[in-house]
């Protein structure tokens, strides 16, 4: 019961994580000092999936998942849980890209937004 447990832990914390790579410039654009956090979890986020790394959590996940009795899942998590949602089948890799290059486009127009409220905040 326990690694049943951990491997739902592992599960949300992961979920909430890839959340705030992809949600955390509206963190910025409200709290500006917040992108010392969100600039390495995005970079993180878009290295992941440009690269095709696994991100640490999965494994762990899995690996508890295995130990509580239950079946793995093969490929990442963005993979098992995430992309069934966002990328129904048959989606054109050049569409992905397409929603990968509006998610950086979003956090600069974000980011550029609270710099420069912040620029008028102090001057």
């Amino acid at each position: 019961m326990i690694y049943w447990i951990a491997a739902d832990l592992v599960m949300v914390v992961h979920f909430l994580f890839a959340l705030y790579v992809v949600l955390g410039g509206i963190a910025v654009w409200r709290w500006p000092r917040s992108a010392w956090l969100h600039v390495p979890a995005f970079t993180w986020g878009l290295l992941v999936v440009a690269k095709n790394w696994v991100c640490p959590l999965t494994p762990i996940e899995q690996n508890l998942r295995l130990a509580a009795g239950e079946q793995g899942y093969q490929g990442g998590f963005l993979a098992h849980y995430i992309e069934p949602i966002l990328y129904p089948e048959g989606l054109p890799q050049d569409l992905r890209l397409f929603f990968a290059i509006g998610l950086i486009i979003l956090n600069i127009a974000l980011y550029w937004h609270a710099y420069y409220r912040r620029r008028r905040l102090t001057s």
